[in-house]
């Protein structure tokens, strides 16, 4: 059922949407050049490997000695708006076509953190990784790293039909009122060290 409603979901958000997308995609083609998508390994369902695809929201700007720039010091006006309404996950629906996502569930994270959760946090995985979710829906990162693992492992205990149907309208409301986008201080979210204690 739940895959159903995800290729039905994603079917009729990339209809909806593709003048979005595809004006998007130009945007990004003529201000910031190739590649226009973003591919990086993350880890899913039961920490099985997969290719998330976003949209481009960074430079490649480097310093004087060749190195990359801080996340934040790449990030332009043009990355800041698409991070703010989550355009820039869109092409992420074809990871949902694909098999590798849901539309709600937990985050897809880095996968150097899969050897820093604690077993109780490593359950996140129990459940394919969404555009959107529980964590998400409830700071997103505003979050602690501790408190945001506790929703995402609440809503894997808990997950119904009906879940997932309030979470997707809390997701079109938070992203219209641009909330929790970015923990203080950070590009995104600062980077997960593993749980104290």
């Amino acid at each position: 059922m739940k895959r159903f409603f995800d290729i039905l979901l994603a079917f009729a958000a990339s209809v909806v949407l593709l003048p979005l997308i595809v004006c998007t995609y130009l945007t990004i083609l003529l201000t910031m050049g190739q590649p226009v998508f973003f591919r990086q390994t993350r880890p899913g369902l039961q920490g099985k490997l997969f290719s998330l695809i976003k949209f481009r929201t960074m430079s490649n700007a480097r310093d004087q000695n060749g190195e990359v720039l801080l996340d934040e010091q790449r990030l332009n006006g043009l990355g800041r708006v698409l991070r703010a309404i989550s355009i820039d996950e869109l092409p992420e629906l074809i990871n949902v076509f694909k098999g590798d996502m849901s539309i709600v569930g937990p985050r897809p994270l880095l996968t150097q953190y899969l050897d820093r959760y604690t077993q109780e946090q490593a359950r996140r995985h129990e459940v394919k990784p969404g555009l959107t979710g529980w964590a998400q829906v409830n700071g997103r990162n505003s979050l602690s790293w501790d408190d945001k693992f506790k929703l995402d492992v609440w809503y894997v205990d808990n997950w119904s039909f009906r879940l997932d149907l309030r979470i997707i309208g809390m997701t079109l409301r938070i992203a219209l009122r641009r909330e929790g986008i970015s923990a203080e201080g950070e590009a995104t979210m600062s980077e997960f060290m593993g749980s104290q204690g």
